[in-house]
C-alpha cells in the first residue's frame, strides 16, 4: 500500500517473472523440455535471454519454477469421507480447466525424466497426505494415492492432451459420476485380497 492507501503498483521484476513463466509454460508445452530454449522463451516474453538466466539461473531452474504446483487439495477435515472420490474428481477437473501448468506438467512429464520426477513428487507429496486422512490404514496411503493418481492422470491425458473425442464430449457431471465411485473405492474400500494364481 502507498501512503495514500492505494495498492502499490506491481514491481517491474514481478511483471518480468510473470512474463517469463507464461512464455516458458507455453514453450515447454509446445516444444517439450529438450527442444525449448532460453533464447526462444526470452523472445516470447519480449526480454533479453540474460534476464531469464538472472531470475532462474538455468533452463533447469526455470523448468522447476514452471512446475512448482500446489494442487490445492481440499482439507479432509470437515468433509464427508464417503464423498471424497466425488469431491476429488470435481476438484481436479476444475484445476485442469483453469490451470495450464498442469497440462504442461503432464505433457512434459510423460516425455522427460525431470518432468516425470516433478510430476511424481507433486502427486506423492500432496495426494498421499490426503489419502492418509481417509483410508482405513494409513500405511496403505501410498498405494491408494497412486491408484487415485492413475485415474486422475489417465482422465487428464485423454481429455486434455490426447483429446480423445468421447472423453472430451463428456460433461463434468458425467466424469464425476463415472470416476467418483472408483476414486472413492481406491481411498476407502477394504484392501482387496490378491486373486489366487
Amino acid at each position: 500500500m502507498t501512503d495514500t492507501g492505494t495498492p502499490a503498483p506491481p514491481r517491474r521484476s514481478d511483471a518480468t517473472r510473470t512474463a517469463i513463466l507464461t512464455a516458458a509454460r507455453e514453450r515447454f508445452a509446445a516444444d517439450g523440455y529438450e527442444r525449448a530454449t532460453i533464447r526462444a522463451i526470452a523472445r516470447d516474453a519480449g526480454i533479453d535471454p540474460s534476464m531469464v538466466m538472472r531470475y532462474y539461473g538455468s533452463k533447469e531452474g526455470l523448468f522447476a519454477a514452471v512446475l512448482d504446483v500446489n494442487l490445492q487439495l481440499p482439507a479432509p477435515e470437515g468433509l464427508d469421507p464417503r464423498r471424497m472420490g466425488e469431491i476429488l474428481v470435481g476438484h481436479f477437473l476444475d484445476l485442469w480447466e483453469e490451470n495450464e501448468v498442469l497440462t504442461v506438467m503432464l505433457r512434459v512429464g510423460v516425455t522427460n525424466p525431470a518432468g516425470g520426477e516433478r510430476l511424481r513428487g507433486v502427486f506423492r507429496d500432496q495426494l498421499v497426505s490426503l489419502a492418509r486422512h481417509v483410508c482405513p490404514d494409513p500405511e496403505q496411503a501410498p498405494a491408494r494415492a497412486a491408484l487415485v493418481a492413475s485415474q486422475i492422470l489417465g482422465m487428464a491425458l485423454t481429455r486434455y492432451i490426447l483429446r480423445l473425442p468421447p472423453t472430451v464430449a463428456l460433461s463434468r457431471e458425467e466424469i464425476v459420476a463415472w470416476l467418483g465411485p472408483t476414486v472413492q473405492r481406491y481411498l476407502t474400500a477394504p484392501y482387496p485380497a490378491p486373486y489366487p494364481r
